[in-house]
């Protein structure tokens, strides 16, 4: 039986999603490929070098061929401490806009905010995710995942991202979910035996242990992080949660951010196309 490659990111916010395929009942199920970047879990999807990924949202409609696994994402109904922008002016002052690299969701998302909610066309241009060298060359910077836990806010405007979008649509963001290649074999019919929802359930019972090994590498309390996993991060695909995706790829579309609208096409529980599910968003 082939073992099917899956990619995710090594931050904190994807934990929940990683543990069963890391140290849990999926373990010997996969081979698990980590990347700090959620980008770089999407190039790896996109050259066929995995087989399903955790994937920046954005980018469903920028790699044909894709269907997503229902009922798991990485969301947040509120503000969140991990998708920062990070200014040296207030927000309507900001000229110029350094994009972490790590990022492809909300990279598209600060554009959507400065565009349709506050009338403003910064000068975008990508980085580093090293705040001090981003602000040297920029008004303001775009930090996500983990180093943006750790940011020294002294002095700076700190703008959390899904409380920017929130506020005028009233509708949690869903940065990220799992996908995977149509006509995977690795993950064809019964493949493997992986059960992402499963998989889901499982490290969101355990996320006291996920808590307890993350806070020695990020110097940050154990409590602290277990509020972040369970009060500012939502796992559950949703209807909230898809309508808040259908706004964000309307207003992408309209801010030309993608070229077209694809539907999102999901995966029944067999693994098989379920063709109710492309009106589902």
């Amino acid at each position: 039986m082939t073992l099917p490659f899956i990619a995710a990111s090594s931050y904190l916010n994807a934990a929940p999603l990683c543990f069963s395929f890391i140290s849990g009942e999926q373990k010997e199920r996969c081979r698990f490929l980590s990347d700090a970047a959620p980008a770089r879990c999407a190039e790896l999807l996109r050259e066929g070098r995995a087989d399903a990924a955790l994937i920046p949202v954005i980018e469903y409609q920028r790699i044909p061929g894709l269907q997503i696994v229902p009922d798991v994402c990485v969301s947040s109904r509120r503000q969140v401490r991990s998708v920062l922008l990070v200014s040296r002016t207030p927000i309507d002052s900001v000229r110029r806009v350094a994009l972490d690299t790590s990022s492809r969701t909300s990279a598209a998302l600060i554009q959507i905010i400065f565009h349709k909610f506050y009338g403003l066309t910064p000068v975008y241009h990508s980085a580093a995710p090293r705040l001090a060298e981003m602000l040297e060359t920029s008004d303001a910077a775009l930090i996500i995942g983990d180093p943006a836990m750790l940011i020294d806010r002294t002095g700076r405007y700190v703008y959390a991202l899904a409380d920017e979008w929130r506020k005028p649509t009233g509708l949690p963001l869903v940065f990220a979910f799992r996908a995977m290649r149509g006509g995977s074999s690795a993950l064809a019919g019964d493949g493997a035996g992986v059960d992402f929802l499963a998989a889901k359930e499982e490290g969101v019972a355990n996320i006291g242990r996920i808590a307890e090994a993350y806070c020695g590498q990020l110097g940050l309390p154990r409590e602290d992080l277990i509020r972040y996993l369970t009060e500012n991060i939502n796992f559950e695909l949703d209807s909230s949660n898809l309508e808040g995706l259908q706004l964000y790829y309307q207003l992408a579309l309209e801010c030309g951010l993608i070229d077209d609208l694809a539907d999102p096409l999901f995966l029944s529980r067999d693994r098989q196309t379920d063709p109710g599910a492309r009106s589902a968003v």
